[in-house]
């Protein structure tokens, strides 16, 4: 495949969302519906609300199209960061009225919640986002409990070749918590995606 393509399918999507296109919802949907499902799912730990986030992500999507810009990185950056936003909104909404209800904990805990569960699912994105190669030695390494020598022979690569994955990977990790996640974001366009998940 091109290097290329991703990006044309990307921009061909929004023209056919544009366009008003539902078969092209569709596709979208199958494409990103589990990753968005997943990354509510992570920072709520609630099925029924990622179900929702769900919901609202894509409607947003289908209605508005034109948010987002090929120029600034991938659709699926964007509407991961669109799920993200909602859920971390969502989570501190009802963290607060919890709170507001006479519910333990101070606006501190609530914070903190909402930076782990932020970063939480921060690192999910990003595991799952990164090439192959890297992912699968991770998941040898932490996973399967397995050395960088028997990550190396398990992947058929040098050892050197396993460290440089390890570290690649884990430099990408280290990022989960680079993020200001109490700060309550402001767009759902594409910008700053990095900053927003």
């Amino acid at each position: 495949m091109p290097k290329d393509a991703p990006r044309r399918w990307d921009r061909r999507m929004q023209q056919r969302l544009a366009h008003g296109e539902a078969a092209a919802l569709g596709e979208l949907y199958d494409h990103f519906a589990s990753l968005v499902h997943g990354l509510a799912h992570r920072v709520l730990g609630d099925v029924a609300e990622a179900d929702r986030i769900t919901r609202e992500v894509f409607t947003h999507v289908w209605e508005n199209p034109e948010a987002y810009d090929p120029k600034e990185g991938p659709l699926r950056s964007w509407i991961a960061m669109l799920a993200h936003q909602q859920a971390v909104r969502r989570l501190r909404q009802t963290e607060s009225a919890a709170l507001a209800r006479g519910g333990e904990g101070t606006t501190e805990d609530l914070e903190r919640t909402v930076r782990r569960a932020s970063a939480a699912a921060r690192a999910d994105y990003i595991v799952t986002a990164m090439p192959a190669p890297l992912r699968a030695a991770l998941e040898l390494a932490y996973f399967q409990r397995r050395d960088y020598r028997q990550t190396a022979a398990d992947l058929g690569v040098t050892e050197d070749e396993a460290r440089r994955r390890l570290r690649l990977g884990l430099q990408l990790l280290s990022t989960a918590h680079d993020t200001a996640p109490t700060e309550e974001p402001t767009d759902t366009g594409a910008h700053g995606y990095g900053r927003a998940l």
